[in-house]
């Protein structure tokens, strides 16, 4: 899926833009996880204390590899095994992985996507991007472009429209080194 509006949101990430984008369950709010500067607005705007982290999407493991400690044989295949789909792991965060996208904390959170917009958008940026749920904090995820608009009005850069895809609830959160399921 190579569409002009798939291209043009990608224009937007790799000039420093903040975008919306559907995923497999909810719209999401994205950005260069390199770009410090937009992603300290993404934290803006969702009004996200940045010692919480954030979550990466990426189309492959690859995608990850400047941020995560590369996984073992054992790790890969349990990762394997969700991937790609509606499950964000917790991996050993590089010890120069930036703040901006672990928070406080020693992990970082990945998630090889099955929504084939959300990959086609990677592909096209041919990096990971940052994905958190588009909403306020503390308030609901929004599922629609419409409803993106509404509550954004403005602070975007660009909305990429899409139906998310057909997962009811955002992706399970697991720790990848307690096997711990944290959301």
């Amino acid at each position: 899926m190579s569409s002009w509006t798939v291209r043009q949101a990608a224009s937007v990430v790799l000039k420093g833009g903040v975008i919306a984008y559907p995923t497999e369950a909810v719209y999401g709010l994205g950005c260069n996880p390199y770009d410090a500067r937009a992603v300290m607005r993404l934290l803006q705007i969702k009004q996200r204390d940045i010692s919480r982290g954030l979550i990466l999407l990426g189309r492959s493991l690859a995608y990850f590899s400047d941020f995560i400690v590369a996984p073992d044989k054992a790790l890969r295949s349990k990762l394997d095994l969700t991937w790609p789909g509606p499950v964000t792991w917790l991996l050993p965060a590089r010890d120069d992985c930036p703040v901006w996208l672990r928070g406080r904390h020693t992990s970082v959170a990945v998630r090889v996507t099955d929504h084939a917009q959300s990959r086609a958008l990677c592909d096209q940026i041919d990096s990971a991007i940052v994905s958190t749920s588009a909403n306020r904090a503390g308030h609901r995820p929004l599922v629609t472009a419409l409803k993106v608009r509404q509550v954004f009005a403005g602070e975007l850069d660009y909305i990429l429209a899409g139906s998310i895809g057909g997962y009811a609830q955002p992706s399970q959160i697991r720790d990848a080194v307690t096997d711990t399921i944290i959301r």
